[in-house]
């Protein structure tokens, strides 16, 4: 058996398929009408939406499989999404890549296997939508045409879940992806006894970039803004843009004064850039950090709004002259 190659880059392809926050998902109307329709039309007894995950292939929609996923290792899909044109095995038991597999020496014995590659809307291949037979065959010209019109439609439907849960300016969560992580990770840190904060961030003086220097300037702003954060965050903590230039981080495992600590070196890569980005203004930032109490938050959004306030409350005395701009207090 040949397992299907793990390509420079994967780590990349897989962050993309996480975004979507589509694994381990219930099964949904729009992608289960696609594998139905697949198996009508094909005349086989499988339909799979697969995603291939970093070490599994997970089934979004599976119509005729009762498993809902198997090892990446085993998996055709895995070495279909390694092209850009159907993957197509006419009979596994001849070919020297599958003919050991479990899956065709075992249930569901595959023998027919022809998968379609789903892309991402920034073009990472996230998975197949695949047909399989337990009978040798192949298809003609039109029926792979069929297969990548399905698969089309398919592709469609992801793009439309990355819409909705991904800020399309700076490419981070929106406030609805970041409400779908950050309740999984409030849920795992209450099961698991385990500290987290939230941090509430707002820019200061944002209006004026857009009226003095052009929307063009506030959007670089924003992006650059984004961009930090992806960069000195760490893979664990979820973090988004939830209103024009108003973004939010969820520390894991981490209290208010580590959370404090992981904004100053925030405070400093950003006073990094303004100071040799040659701008002609300097972005700033307020913040409020907020504990998780898990009697108190019963969801993100009541922890949003505690943070919110804290937020409001530092830029209110940041204006009094009670702190510096960067969140500390003055020294009198």
């Amino acid at each position: 058996m040949l397992t299907a190659p793990t390509p420079a880059g994967d780590e990349q392809r897989v962050a993309a398929l996480h975004s979507l926050n589509l694994l381990d998902t219930l099964p949904e109307e729009r992608f289960d009408r696609l594998t139905r329709l697949a198996r009508r039309v094909f005349e086989v007894p499988i339909a799979l939406v697969s995603l291939v995950d970093e070490n599994r292939q997970w089934f979004k929609s599976r119509a005729g499989l009762d498993a809902t996923e198997t090892p990446r290792d085993i998996s055709f899909c895995g070495h279909a999404i390694h092209g850009q044109q159907v993957f197509e095995i006419s009979d596994a038991s001849l070919d020297p890549r599958f003919f050991d597999n479990p899956l065709v020496t075992e249930n569901p014995n595959i023998r027919f296997y022809a998968g379609c590659p789903l892309h991402s809307m920034d073009g990472n291949p996230l998975g197949t939508l695949c047909i399989i037979d337990s009978k040798p065959r192949q298809l003609n010209h039109e029926e792979l045409e069929t297969l990548q019109d399905l698969a089309l439609m398919a592709e469609r439907e992801l793009a439309a879940l990355q819409l909705a849960t991904v800020d399309e300016l700076t490419g981070i969560s929106n406030r609805r992806g970041f409400g779908m992580l950050a309740n999984k990770s409030l849920k795992y840190c209450a099961r698991n006894d385990l500290k987290a904060a939230l941090v509430y961030l707002d820019l200061n003086k944002f209006k004026p970039i857009n009226d003095q220097h052009g929307h063009a300037e506030g959007d670089k702003a924003l992006i650059v803004f984004a961009d930090l954060m992806k960069q000195l965050f760490r893979e664990s903590d979820v973090f988004a843009r939830v209103g024009g230039d108003e973004f939010v981080v969820l520390l894991t495992d981490t209290d208010k004064l580590q959370a404090e600590h992981l904004i100053g070196r925030f405070q400093e890569a950003l006073d990094q850039y303004n100071a040799t980005a040659g701008n002609p203004y300097t972005i700033r930032f307020a913040h409020g950090v907020v504990d998780y109490n898990r009697f108190r938050h019963n969801s993100i959004d009541s922890l949003m709004a505690d943070g919110d306030k804290m937020m409001y409350w530092q830029k209110e005395h940041t204006a009094l002259g009670k702190l510096d701009g960067r969140g500390s207090r003055r020294l009198k």
